[in-house]
């Protein structure tokens, strides 16, 4: 009975969260690794994008639920999500026109494309933090539990409960359709085939006719939806608060490395790696101990490594490491 309460508390604190952040991650390294496989450039602009479409979403589904718009048990974001998916690829695409088209045709090498999304990066966050503010912004409804604690209990017997929350099964499940139609487009279409070419041997392509404005535009179209989705899926998950979205970068781009930069299957391996490392290494061990050793070694602290304060240094260690001794990562992505 101890170890099945022991992997209930394993599975409701660790295997879960790390799971639904996990893939949350690999949708924002995804957007990550295609900017930098085929724009070839790294976006520091990606956490405030990511913080812009959910921003936009969040304001459609205030104005859905204000009108008595709702999903039932599935929350009201999701009808909002096009709307958001929309308004964020129009940004992005104009910002290619304004910003990196002149840089793209100036032959600019990749570091000035960085500074540049740094400033685009500062601008985007003002902008977010104009509209909705600075703070917390709760837009979540319907069902907030898939299976709740008490329900768990009940049917299982155990003194330990399981709840899985709406928002972390509707991440998972969202993640496996959106890489799903991400790998499907890039190797079964025209335009997707088109895209890998370009990012293999840009002048190869040029040679074999291939548009690459038409290139870069559906870049930007795909990375805005992956923002938004995930910038709304972290929302949902979480909270919304624009700051965390800036700080959600270096775990994004932590994964895109770990996995291999211009490597979309690396992408969401390193986003999982990163999430169990950062969940597994901030939480507090003493209940599992607890259910697993006898009474005389059971831990009287809480068993944690690191405070959850510091789950981004975990990230950044784990980034370090991969520089050092395997910079094209773990599905061996372009040399950083």
């Amino acid at each position: 009975m101890d170890l099945l309460n022991a992997i209930v508390a394993l599975t409701n604190f660790v295997i879960v969260p790390a799971v639904s952040y996990g893939s949350q991650l690999a949708l924002g390294a995804l957007g990550v690794t295609l900017i930098y496989g085929i724009l070839r450039f790294s976006n520091f602009a990606h956490g405030d994008t990511m913080a812009f479409g959910a921003m936009v979403t969040i304001l459609f589904t205030w104005w859905f639920q204000g009108m008595g718009l709702t999903l039932g048990p599935l929350p009201t974001a999701l009808l909002a999500l096009p709307f958001g998916i929309a308004v964020t690829a129009l940004l992005l695409i104009g910002t290619d026109r304004v910003v990196y088209r002149f840089y793209r045709e100036q032959k600019a090498k990749p570091v000035i494309l960085v500074i540049v999304s740094l400033g685009v990066m500062f601008i985007m966050n003002g902008i977010v933090r104009f509209i909705i503010g600075p703070d917390d912004q709760q837009f979540a409804d319907g069902a907030r539990f898939i299976v709740s604690a008490r329900d768990f209990k009940e049917w299982s017997g155990l003194d330990e409960g399981l709840a899985i929350k709406t928002s972390q099964g509707l991440t998972v499940i969202t993640t496996i359709i959106a890489v799903a139609l991400l790998f499907w487009f890039l190797n079964r279409t025209r335009t997707g085939k088109s895209m890998r070419a370009y990012s293999d041997n840009e002048d190869l392509a040029l040679l074999s006719g291939i548009n690459p404005e038409r290139v870069v535009m559906y870049t930007w179209l795909i990375v805005a939806a992956l923002t938004t989705v995930a910038g709304v899926l972290y929302g949902l998950d979480k909270s919304f608060k624009p700051f965390t979205y800036f700080q959600l970068l270096l775990p994004i781009f932590a994964s895109a490395i770990v996995g291999g930069l211009g490597s979309p299957l690396g992408a969401i391996a390193g986003g999982f790696v990163i999430a169990f490392s950062e969940v597994t290494i901030t939480y507090a061990w003493k209940k599992v101990l607890g259910y697993l050793l006898p009474d005389a070694l059971e831990p009287s602290g809480l068993v944690q490594l690191l405070s959850t304060d510091y789950k981004f240094a975990v990230s950044f260690v784990i980034l370090l490491i991969v520089l050092l001794f395997r910079p094209t990562g773990l599905f061996r992505g372009k040399s950083v």
